[in-house]
């Protein structure tokens, strides 16, 4: 008789084998936690790191002043300035000339437009040693001495101005749209640039003074205001 044959018993872990022992525990622990820790190593270097060495923050040289000499309104200006004032603050905080007014000083709201030799610039663009010997003329050169300018008139009779911050612009652009448009300058609304323009149009009037803001929004006053002087022979 063949004898039995029985499948291979697996003899079971006793309990003392199934949990390991209190040594490899601790092991275990300590293998973890020092595998977070070096984890974290970059990140609390990175925290922990110095900053940058500051940049050179020393004060540049002042630029020294300069004389500088303007001729304003027909007047003769002796300034002494650095050479990298604007016209717009020479004219302000130097020559005393307050009328022309500081908006925007990026050149954008029109409100310090003088005239160059008759030609109207932003006089927060440039500089005023750039203008010796130039003719500069502000708001308050435009009337004559006892009496405003037709410009200046027709404004007050339109009620072209509400707040008054940007109508010293305003009228030294609206003398130079008048005196451009009769040496016959065209203008972007001009129908033919080649060609003299025709008529002071309210559509030539609005393109001539669009760089000009008015906060308040008095632009309708504003171009009846250019027309009539225009109409009364300015």
């Amino acid at each position: 008789m063949s004898p039995t044959l029985h499948p291979p018993r697996h003899n079971a872990p006793t309990d003392a084998s199934s949990e390991p022992t209190e040594p490899a525990r601790r092991r275990f622990l300590q293998s973890a936690a020092a595998a977070a820790a070096l984890g974290a190593a970059p990140h609390l270097r990175a925290q922990n790191a110095p900053d940058a060495a500051p940049a050179d923050t020393a004060t540049p040289a002042p630029v020294p002043a300069q004389p500088v000499h303007l001729t304003i309104n027909g007047r003769d200006y002796a300034l002494h300035i650095e050479p990298r004032v604007t016209l717009l603050d020479a004219l302000r905080d130097y020559a005393q000339l307050t009328g022309t007014k500081k908006g925007c000083d990026r050149g954008q709201c029109g409100a310090c437009t003088v005239l160059v030799d008759g030609r109207r610039i932003n006089a927060c663009l440039t500089l005023a040693v750039m203008h010796e010997g130039q003719r500069i003329t502000t708001v308050e050169g435009l009337a004559a001495p006892n009496a405003p300018s037709t410009i200046q008139r027709a404004f007050v009779e339109r009620d072209a101005l509400q707040c008054g911050f940007c109508t010293p612009g305003q009228l030294c652009s609206a003398t130079a749209c008048l005196t451009e448009f009769a040496a016959g300058t065209a203008s972007a609304a001009t129908a033919d640039v080649r060609t003299r323009p025709s008529e002071l149009s309210d559509a030539e009037i609005r393109e001539r003074m669009s760089g000009n803001i008015c906060r308040c929004g008095a632009y309708a006053n504003i171009v009846a205001a250019v027309r009539d002087a225009h109409s009364a022979g300015a």
